[in-house]
C-alpha cells in the first residue's frame, strides 16, 4: 500500500515544474518624463545651509521643541494614520492569502454512524469496500485524509501574488503619504499659530501707541489747539485696533483646536501657550530631479499600482488555458473501533483532472482586453503624478526664491513707515500737521508690518510645503519587499 501511495509523488513533482510557466508581460517601470535639473534652481539661494535636512523628523529643521512634540505625537494619535495603517495591514494580508492559493488542501475528518442494508443483511458496503456484517444494525466507523491540489501550471497565483504584493507596497506608500500629509498640515497650522502670537504682540503694541495717541489728542483738544474730529479719529483707531487685538483670539482658537485634532487629542485638552517669533527658514536641498521618483511615497504608490495591474493581465491570460486538479482520499473503516487501524481497513484513491473552457462568448478575451486597458490607465496615472511631482517642486523653489528677494524690501519698507510715523507723531505734537496725517502714517506701519510678517510666514510655509514636495526623507526603499 506504501509503494502504491508513493506513486504518486513522481506526478506531483511534474505538475510542480509545470508551474514554472507564468503567462502575461513581465513588469518593467514604465517611463517617466524626468529632467535633467530644476528650473527654478537658477538663482535660488538657501536661507539657512544644513546638512541633515534629508531625514523622516524634516520638521526637527526648524529647531521648535514644541513642534517637535506635536510632530511626534501625529503618529500615534492620529486616527486617519491609523485608518491607513489599518488598510496597509489588510493589503499585507491579502499577500498572504493569495500565496495560499499556492499549496494543496488538506482536509481530515472521523465519523461514526449505525447502517443496515435492506437488500443484503449479512454486509454493508462503504467507502472502503463492503464490510461484513450481523442481521441487524451495523455500526460504521471512519478515519480519512483528503487532499486537492491545483498546480499553477499557468503562473495565475504567482501572478496574483505578484499583484497583491504590489498593492500591499502601494499600501505601504499610502501610509506614508498620509504620515507626510498630516505632517505638513500640522507644520502648516503651527506656522500659523505663531504668526498669530507674533500678530497679536504687534496689535497689543499698537493699541498702546493709539492709547497715547489719543491722550495726546485730548490734550490738544483741552487745550483749545485741536479739533474734536482729532479726538473722534484716535477714538476711532484705537478701538478698531481693540476689535483686530480681539479677533485674533478666535482665530487662535481654531488653530489651536486644528493641532488637537490631528494629533489625536480633544480641543478642550489641548492648550499652546503662547511664544515669540522665532521660527526661520532653512536650506533643504532639492537634490536631483530623478532621485523624486524614489522620494515621493505618492509617486512610488502610483508605480506599485501600475505593477499590481500589469500583474492582472497574467491573471487574465492564464484563463485561456486549462485547469489542472489534483486529488485524493485515504483512511480506514471498520465495525470497531479497535479495527480501524488494521490493514484490512485501509482504503485510498487518487486522481487528476483537467478543465478547459471551451466557449464562454468571449468573456476570456474581455477579461484580458480589461485588464490592459487597467494597465495603460495605471501607468498614465503614475506619469500624470510624476509631472505633479516635479511641478510642486519647481513651484516652492520658485515661491522660496521670489519671497527671500521680496523679504528685504518689506524690512526696509517696514524701517521707512516706522521712522515716518515717529517724525509724523513729533510734528503733530508740535502743531505742524493735522491729525489725519498722523493717521495716514499709522496704517501705512500697520500695514507695512503684517505684510512684513506675511511674507515671512510664507517663507517657512514654503520651506515646509518644499520638504513634503521632495518626501520629506522617506524614500521608496523602505517599502516591505522592495
Amino acid at each position: 500500500m506504501s509503494a502504491r501511495r508513493f506513486r504518486l509523488v513522481p506526478l506531483l513533482l511534474a505538475a510542480g515544474a509545470l508551474t514554472a510557466c507564468e503567462v502575461g508581460p513581465n513588469y518593467h517601470r514604465p517611463e517617466a518624463p524626468t529632467p535633467q535639473a530644476y528650473k527654478e534652481i537658477a538663482g535660488w539661494t538657501p536661507a539657512n545651509p544644513s546638512d541633515g535636512a534629508d531625514r523622516a523628523d524634516w520638521w526637527a529643521l526648524f529647531g521648535d521643541p514644541v513642534l517637535n512634540g506635536l510632530e511626534e505625537k501625529v503618529a500615534t494619535g492620529n486616527y486617519s494614520l491609523a485608518a491607513a495603517d489599518a488598510a496597509y495591514r489588510q493589503a499585507h494580508a491579502l499577500v498572504a492569502e493569495q500565496r495560499a492559493a499556492l499549496w494543496p488542501t488538506i482536509t481530515g475528518g472521523a465519523g461514526a454512524n449505525i447502517s443496515k442494508s435492506a437488500g443484503n443483511a449479512g454486509s454493508v458496503s462503504t467507502g472502503g469496500g463492503v464490510i461484513p456484517g450481523g442481521h441487524g444494525a451495523v455500526p460504521i466507523y471512519t478515519m480519512q485524509l483528503g487532499g486537492t491540489w491545483e498546480p499553477d501550471l499557468w503562473g495565475k497565483v504567482r501572478r496574483g501574488i505578484e499583484g497583491a504584493k504590489a498593492n500591499a507596497q502601494a499600501s505601504a506608500a499610502d501610509l506614508a503619504n498620509t504620515r507626510l500629509s498630516l505632517e505638513l498640515e500640522l507644520a502648516a497650522d503651527y506656522i500659523a499659530l505663531r504668526q498669530l502670537d507674533e500678530q497679536k504682540r504687534f496689535d497689543d503694541e499698537t493699541v498702546q501707541a493709539y492709547e497715547q495717541g489719543l491722550t495726546i489728542a485730548r490734550n490738544k483738544y483741552n487745550a483749545g489747539v485741536a479739533a474734536l474730529s482729532d479726538v473722534d479719529s484716535a477714538e476711532t483707531q484705537l478701538h478698531n485696533a481693540r476689535a483686530a487685538a480681539i479677533d485674533l483670539g478666535s482665530r487662535r482658537a481654531q488653530m489651536e483646536h486644528a493641532i488637537a485634532i490631528l494629533i489625536g487629542e480633544p480641543p478642550a485638552s489641548l492648550t499652546i501657550a503662547s511664544a515669540d517669533w522665532t521660527l526661520k527658514p532653512v536650506d533643504i536641498p532639492p537634490g536631483v530631479p530623478s532621485t523624486l521618483l524614489q522620494r515621493r511615497p505618492d509617486v512610488a504608490a502610483a508605480e506599485r499600482r501600475a505593477e499590481a495591474a500589469s500583474a492582472q493581465i497574467g491573471v487574465a491570460t492564464a484563463g485561456y488555458f486549462p485547469n489542472v486538479t489534483l486529488s485524493g482520499t485515504g483512511g480506514s473503516e471498520a465495525t470497531r473501533i479497535a479495527s480501524l487501524f488494521a490493514p484490512q481497513s485501509f482504503f485510498w484513491n487518487a486522481g487528476v483532472s483537467a478543465a478547459e473552457t471551451i466557449f464562454n462568448g468571449g468573456l476570456t478575451h474581455a477579461q484580458v482586453q480589461s485588464a490592459r486597458a487597467s494597465y495603460d490607465e495605471a501607468v498614465a496615472n503614475y506619469r500624470q503624478t510624476v509631472l505633479a511631482a516635479f511641478g510642486q517642486v519647481e513651484d516652492n523653489l520658485a515661491a522660496q526664491r521670489v519671497l527671500a528677494e521680496e523679504q528685504p524690501e518689506l524690512v526696509a519698507s517696514v524701517a521707512s513707515a516706522d521712522q515716518n510715523l515717529r517724525i509724523v507723531r513729533n510734528q503733530y505734537k508740535a502743531g505742524t500737521v493735522d491729525y489725519t496725517t498722523v493717521v495716514v502714517a499709522q496704517v501705512q506701519y500697520v500695514a507695512a508690518h503684517n505684510a512684513e510678517l506675511a511674507v515671512e510666514a510664507s517663507r517657512l510655509t514654503t520651506t515646509v510645503d518644499l520638504a513634503v514636495a521632495l518626501g520629506g526623507g522617506w524614500n521608496a526603499t523602505e517599502l516591505a519587499g522592495k
